[in-house]
């Protein structure tokens, strides 16, 4: 598979993924197209692996926690600032969505990719333990503490409602 070949079939799916992790658009654009411009200067040995896909994952989450670390990056998304009106019609879901989300993006950043991996991404604690580089234990142990702080704060059975991401 090429390198334009593997933008063309994962980049949207990259940059959902980013979108997730990071809360913010533009940020995840920035983020996607950084691992894209260092995944091709390595692609020949990237494409050989037997998960390309996996590997590229891995460096976009990397990317995402190594720019929080930076302290100016810490700012506040608009999304936290504004409350927007309870609507209780049609988008009343939407509302939900919302909340929802706003607590994903409260909690630590293992927990919340966790999360994001297990719920959005739809992989199992094998393939997220792979990605994240770490034990199928320590993935349990980020999702049931990431699903209790959303059950402490939302008061809602969170696990049925991950799926209203999508």
């Amino acid at each position: 598979m090429t390198f334009e070949d593997y933008t063309f079939a994962r980049g949207p799916a990259l940059m959902r993924l980013a979108r997730l992790l990071s809360g913010d658009e533009h940020r995840a654009e920035d983020l996607v197209q950084d691992v894209l411009a260092r995944a091709y200067a390595r692609w020949r040995r990237i494409s050989r692996m037997e998960q390309p896909d996996t590997y590229v994952r891995r460096m976009l989450i990397n990317a995402h926690h190594s720019w929080w670390r930076h302290r100016d990056n810490r700012d506040m998304s608009v999304a936290n600032v504004v409350d927007r009106p309870q609507v209780r019609d049609a988008a009343a879901e939407m509302d939900l969505r919302d909340e929802l989300w706003r607590l994903v993006c409260a909690l630590p950043k293992r927990q919340r990719t966790v999360i994001v991996l297990r719920y959005y991404e739809d992989l199992d604690d094998n393939a997220i333990a792979e990605i994240l580089d770490c034990a199928t234990g320590t993935v349990r142990t980020h999702a049931k503490r990431g699903l209790a702080a959303l059950r402490q704060n939302h008061g809602i059975r969170v696990a049925e409602t991950m799926g209203t991401f999508q």
